[in-house]
């Protein structure tokens, strides 16, 4: 199958998650600070090729009434750039909650707040392209039950 790279977006940070090679589990893989908005297509292309993801997944933040906001125009506008400029397919999954998810799993694990600060995109990342995986998992086999 190959990876998939699960990306976070954000103008300030952006977080990915990366699935192993049979596409069943995805991990946060890494979190990239970005100075300037404009250079995010750059760091997005090369986190590609850096990985060798045969898909990026974008997580798309719809609202709680399934809507699409200015955060997500800005990500389908992004989809489209990332469409034209890179040679694997560029999906989006709605992440709706999954940044909550992930705050709340780090409460839980008593992580320090500077260090919430530092992982949160990645691990949200890491939910949505989950859930992603999950929902496109090929039924087993009846020789697998």
């Amino acid at each position: 199958m190959g990876r998939i790279l699960g990306l976070d977006f954000g103008s300030k940070r952006l977080g990915f998650a990366l699935s192993d090679p049979t596409g069943m589990l995805a991990t946060p893989h890494s979190v990239e600070a970005l100075a300037d908005p404009n250079q995010a297509l750059n760091v997005i292309e090369r986190k590609c090729k850096e990985t060798g993801a045969v898909k990026l997944v974008i997580g798309l933040p719809k609202n709680m009434n399934g809507t699409l906001g200015p955060a997500a125009q800005g990500v389908l506008a992004l989809k489209e750039k990332l469409e034209q400029r890179l040679t694997i397919p560029v999906e989006t999954w709605d992440e709706r909650l999954s940044t909550v998810s992930a705050h709340h799993a780090m409460r839980e694990s008593a992580l320090a707040r500077d260090r919430r600060k530092q992982i949160v995109d990645k691990l949200a990342a890491q939910i949505f392209l989950q859930t992603y995986l999950d929902a496109h998992a090929a039924p087993p086999q009846l020789d697998e039950i």
